[in-house]
């Protein structure tokens, strides 16, 4: 969740921190601060966003070539200049920034407490700083070692960079559960939760593993376990450029990665459709594909957004591949003891690959002998890494916390998996597989379409922006997209928003219409349309207003509805890839009239690497 950079080589340390601090203030946005080594180490920290922090040392001596800093999303303590981070030890020899849970932190303060020190804050991390120091102190050892001693009696989750007063010319970075890469450049190195700081100075990388402890010098690199077992460094090149995380002149992330959505569908199934369009190839499934065909069931765990792609898939497989599938939210699946056989097949779902419920879910599932496969966003996270087997997106870097292009990408892959599959089990005809894979192939054109409505999306927007309550309905696959364009409506713009089937409306829904209540209702034309029709008078005659998101041309919903947002006709299986559009701008114009941070809402943040 939260932003860890730090930096240790030749040139200044502040403004590649503070620019890094900037690129990942996505992970989190309640308090930023930043330690800086020279002679002494220098803690300059302030609740709220990076800027904040630049005002608030504005005027102080900030130069150093060896630093670190931090922008929170808090878990323990409230955001406040005392909770932020960096956090120092009692007696002043290490100062430590962390992304995680410590889950055992209160027995280690009671220990701590009685062996002398006092606290300052609220959070684990000064808990775990002070751990460090008892060890450094009791034992008369090294930085790191000191550092490998604490880590050794901490249950939960950490990524974490540590400076000593002792050592100056060091810092010392952990990993566990919380992500974190290494950028290696000229006689200089840099830390940082994911690669968007890192790629300005550098193109190549060190993805750390769980329980790796790295100790950088300026022109040295040492990686061990925390068993002081010495590795190699696998070295990799980040494949993204500086301009994808820019707005490219957008007002919002969120809005460029919207309107980016034909480019990243196009981009996830570049060289996966056969230039003839009459066969997909999925490369990182080729030595899975005989279980998955024989699959018992397939299980399909995400969060959030992630979720909801799930259950577009699940409607794709058991439609095509006949194969039954259950959808999981991770943070439940990983705890309820699920029944998982050995020859089911298991996806989770992450745009991140760093989703802490999920990587839970994954073990779990690979211990009762399941296949697991990834569908993931982020070369060389945690996801692949593992799961046996997986598909990337190739959506490009999402800085916007809402997901939107994540989710149509995910769903893309979705469905090439589920065709791929149905051809291979000969559930379905190779004239149908061939149409799908066209069709499937004409989407980003279709989008490109969709996007050209976006003035009256706007439109709508400002008649509805200050409605306290939103309902979305849809069946089908739409039901799903119904969940998804409510979600976006809540996280942005905090209105209340719920999703329902629409077939549940009357099942206690429709108690809450009234004159004042918009319905969003997703109704283009499929089997179940003469059904939704239905669903809109029954809305109509309790004075509800109706959105409706239709098929071009639509007529009879049109004479209904009190607005529509048309997209092209499209196969019914794939249209949640052109319904939900309109329902990420409607949200997105909706929060910017209220006044709302559309790509960092409060109390959100991008990768939930913490439970």
């Amino acid at each position: 969740m939260c932003g860890i950079v730090g930096y240790i080589g030749l040139k200044q340390v502040y403004p590649i921190v503070i620019n890094g601090l900037k690129r990942l203030e996505y992970r989190g946005y309640d308090s930023a601060g930043i330690a800086i080594v020279n002679g002494d180490t220098h803690v300059f920290k302030k609740q709220g966003k990076v800027n904040d922090l630049v005002q608030f040392t504005e005027n102080d001596n900030v130069t150093g070539i060896i630093g670190m800093g931090h922008t929170r999303w808090a878990t323990h303590g409230e955001p406040n200049d005392i909770n932020a981070h960096p956090h120092r030890s009692m007696n002043n020899y290490f100062t430590l920034i962390h992304n995680g849970i410590i889950e055992n932190y209160s027995g280690l303060k009671k220990k701590l407490e009685a062996n002398g020190y006092e606290f300052k804050s609220e959070t684990d991390t000064e808990v775990l700083v002070n751990l460090i120091e008892y060890y450094y102190l009791k034992g008369s050892v090294s930085g790191e070692l000191a550092v490998r001693l604490a880590l050794s009696k901490v249950i939960g989750a950490y990524g974490i960079v540590v400076a000593c007063t002792k050592e100056p010319d060091q810092l010392i970075a952990a990993r566990k559960g919380s992500p974190l890469v290494i950028g290696i450049g000229n006689d200089e190195y840099f830390i940082a939760s994911d690669a968007t700081p890192i790629i300005e100075h550098t193109k190549s990388v060190i993805y750390l593993n769980n329980d790796n402890v790295a100790i950088l010098k300026r022109n040295e690199l040492v990686l061990k376990t925390l068993d002081d077992i010495e590795l190699t460094p696998k070295i990799q090149e980040i494949q993204m450029d500086l301009g994808e995380i820019e707005k490219n002149g957008y007002d919002h992330f969120m809005l460029k990665e919207i309107f980016e959505q034909p480019k990243s569908i196009k981009d996830t199934f570049r060289g996966r459709l056969s230039s003839d369009l009459k066969n997909i190839r999925l490369g990182g499934l080729l030595d899975v594909m005989d279980k998955i065909e024989n699959a018992r069931r397939i299980i399909i765990i995400g969060c959030g957004t992630s979720w909801h792609a799930g259950l577009v898939g699940e409607y794709l497989f058991e439609e095509y591949a006949r194969i039954p599938v259950e959808v999981e939210y991770a943070s439940e699946f990983r705890y309820r003891n699920p029944v998982i056989y050995d020859d089911d097949v298991v996806i989770a779902i992450s745009q991140s690959g760093e989703t802490a419920d999920t990587l839970a879910a994954i073990g779990l599932a690979k211990e009762q002998k399941a296949t697991v496969l990834g569908i993931c966003n982020v070369v060389g996270s945690s996801i692949p890494r593992e799961t046996h087997a997986g598909v990337y997106t190739h959506a490009g870097p999402e800085i916007g916390v809402a997901s939107t292009k994540a989710f149509t990408a995910q769903v893309t892959v979705l469905a090439m998996m589920a065709l791929k599959l149905s051809h291979k089990r000969k559930t379905i005809t190779d004239e149908k597989y061939h149409q799908l894979i066209q069709e499937l192939n004409n989407i980003p054109a279709k989008i490109e379409e969709t996007l050209k409505f976006n003035e009256e999306y706007k439109r709508i927007a400002s008649l509805y922006k200050d409605a306290t309550n939103f309902l979305y309905l849809g069946r089908g696959y739409f039901f799903p997209v119904a969940l998804e364009g409510a979600l976006k409506l809540k996280e942005i713009s905090y209105i209340h928003a719920e999703g329902y089937p629409a077939a549940e409306m009357k099942h206690g829904p429709i108690a809450l219409i009234d004159s004042n209540m918009p319905v969003v209702v997703i109704a283009t034309k499929d089997r179940s349309y003469e059904k939704i029709v239905s669903n809109i008078q029954e809305v109509k005659a309790r004075s509800g207003i109706v959105i409706a998101v239709v098929t071009t041309g639509d007529t009879i919903i049109r004479n209904m509805a009190d607005h529509v947002l048309e997209v092209p006709e499209t196969e019914s299986s794939l249209a949640a890839l052109l319904t939900v559009i309109p329902l990420q701008l409607l949200s997105y114009h909706i929060a910017v009239m209220r006044g709302c941070n559309v790509d960092q809402p409060r109390n959100l943040a991008k990768s939930v690497t913490v439970e």
